[in-house]
């Protein structure tokens, strides 16, 4: 891929970058600016080298139009802060405000237009259409960065179709993000282990197939467990079960026997009568969940199981947590693993979306683990093996 210091000097030029900004509201609060921060380095060090530092970002899932509550403002108002400077706010994306948001940028000057997906071809399905909104984008600048690894696995006018009509670069972040994963999954140090958590088995099917073939164990926590159980035939009451992939969990069980793979399910599970932080709950063995009672988190027992496979680990990958890690009493199995891979010298992965919220919320060290991911969805297309536009587009 081609880096940011192949494009040339930079001083005067404006500089598109995309950036993945798409970070969770409290009405006009945000409550974590984790990706606001990854993004600072790119930014920064393209202003600092006398760029005209256009970004362009996405907030939410917006039908297409402008709509108050997914506007770019408060990012806009905590960039400022973080980077100590103005960053100017264009009320459209590629309208008048963007135009002259642009015009007034001084070298080392940067701005941020608003939510890309306002205009309904930032994310069309139809070639065309997606084509005009990246023509209108690449006329605000002369350069194009690609920055937001969250949005890599889409096939979107400012993250793939842009990069055809502007000389472009990867920026530090998804360059980062992209070594990161290949160390995990091309070469990693064995054993490589995987934690999978979340709340669906249906969400990580490609990445399950593609790691039976790769990985050497899988740790399975998180809601998807149930599913799981529910195939070795465990009654597991009123948790969260997918019936239609019991068959297709049933023969990732064969094939993981097969292929030499151990796949490790709870023992124990915490359950409760009720979904809310102050339910009713008690440890149950995973084959014994009372009738009524939902299981909303690993057990105490399979904590420990879990962090003696990960202690024991060359590599680990994280994605998705043990529980509902929102609910303190049902937070310590994600808090388990968390530590666990604190404390391990495994290469470690947290692959992004709920699994990175986690160890922010949780209070832990971001310098703990080897790298944490900004995508996950992008994050997760890579371990099921997927090509990733925004990347494919940059190679060569």
């Amino acid at each position: 891929m081609k880096t940011i210091d192949k494009l040339g000097p930079l001083a005067g030029r404006r500089v598109l970058v995309r950036a993945d900004l798409n970070v969770p509201l409290d009405g006009q609060t945000i409550t974590d600016d984790g990706r606001i921060r990854a993004s600072l380095p790119t930014i920064e060090a393209l202003a600092d080298a006398g760029a005209k530092v256009i970004v362009m970002a996405h907030l939410g899932r917006p039908k297409g139009a402008p709509d108050p509550k997914y506007s770019l403002a408060p990012v806009a108002a905590r960039l400022s802060e973080l980077m100590g400077r103005p960053v100017a706010f264009a009320a459209d994306t590629v309208g008048p405000a963007a135009h002259a948001a642009v015009a007034s940028l001084a070298d080392g000057g940067v701005a941020l237009l608003e939510n890309l997906r306002f205009n309904p071809g930032e994310t069309s399905k139809d070639e065309k259409e997606r084509g005009a909104f990246a023509d209108e984008l690449a006329a605000l600048g002369d350069v194009f960065v690609s920055d937001g690894f969250g949005v890599v696995h889409r096939k979107q006018a400012s993250v793939y179709d842009i990069a055809q009509r502007l000389p472009a670069a990867v920026g530090g972040l998804v360059l980062t993000e992209v070594e990161s994963l290949r160390k995990a999954t091309e070469n990693p140090a064995r054993p490589y282990a995987v934690v999978l958590g979340g709340s669906k088995v249906s969400d990580k099917l490609g990445v399950i197939e593609n790691l039976l073939d790769k990985a050497d164990l899988l740790l399975i926590g998180g809601g998807m467990a149930f599913t799981f159980l529910a195939a070795k035939g465990y009654e597991i009451g009123a948790s969260l079960l997918e019936a239609d992939q019991i068959p297709t969990v049933q023969g990732y069980l064969d094939k993981a026997t097969r292929n030499g793979v151990e796949i490790v399910l709870p023992t124990d599970v915490v359950v409760a009568r009720t979904f809310a932080p102050d339910a009713e709950h008690k440890v149950v063995a995973a084959g014994g969940i009372p009738a009524g009672w939902m299981g909303l988190d690993i057990g105490p027992a399979s904590a420990a199981q879990f962090r003696e496979k990960i202690l024991g680990a060359g590599t680990v990958v994280w994605n998705g947590p043990m529980g509902v890690f929102e609910f303190p009493a049902f937070a310590e199995g994600t808090k388990a693993v968390a530590q666990a891979i604190v404390d391990s010298s495994a290469f470690s992965i947290v692959g992004g979306g709920d699994s990175a919220a986690a160890v922010r919320l949780l209070g832990f060290p971001e310098a703990g683990f080897s790298h944490i991911s900004t995508g996950g969805g992008a994050s997760l297309g890579f371990l099921e093996g997927k090509s990733l536009p925004g990347v494919a587009v940059l190679e060569g």
